[in-house]
C-alpha cells in the first residue's frame, strides 16, 4: 500500500498586510513600519521603507537610461513584532 504525502500548508502567521510592526533583529532593529505584503509559503514580510537593497537596472527599451534603484527586501516573520493591528 502506497503512503500518501501531505501537501505543505502555508503557515498561519501572527501578522498580516497593513499591520504596523517593529523589527527586532538584523540591521533594521528597532525601526517600525507598515507591512506591504506577506508571503506565507516562505514566512517572509515586506515592510514599507525598511530593509532597502540596491538593484542595478540594465538599460532596456522601457528604461533606456538604466540606473540604480532601491527596493524593499523581505524580512523573516520571526524578526518582526506586532505593534498595532490593521483592524484595530
Amino acid at each position: 500500500m502506497a503512503l500518501k504525502t501531505k501537501e505543505a500548508k502555508p503557515a498561519k502567521l501572527h501578522v498580516k498586510t497593513g499591520d504596523t510592526v517593529q523589527v527586532i533583529a538584523g540591521d533594521e532593529r528597532g525601526k517600525t513600519g507598515v507591512i506591504k505584503s506577506v508571503n506565507r509559503q516562505t514566512q517572509r514580510v515586506i515592510i514599507e521603507g525598511l530593509n532597502l537593497v540596491t538593484k542595478h537596472n540594465k538599460p532596456s527599451a522601457k528604461n533606456p537610461q538604466g540606473g540604480i534603484t532601491k527596493i524593499e527586501s523581505p524580512i523573516h516573520v520571526s524578526n518582526v513584532k506586532l505593534v498595532s493591528s490593521a483592524n484595530a
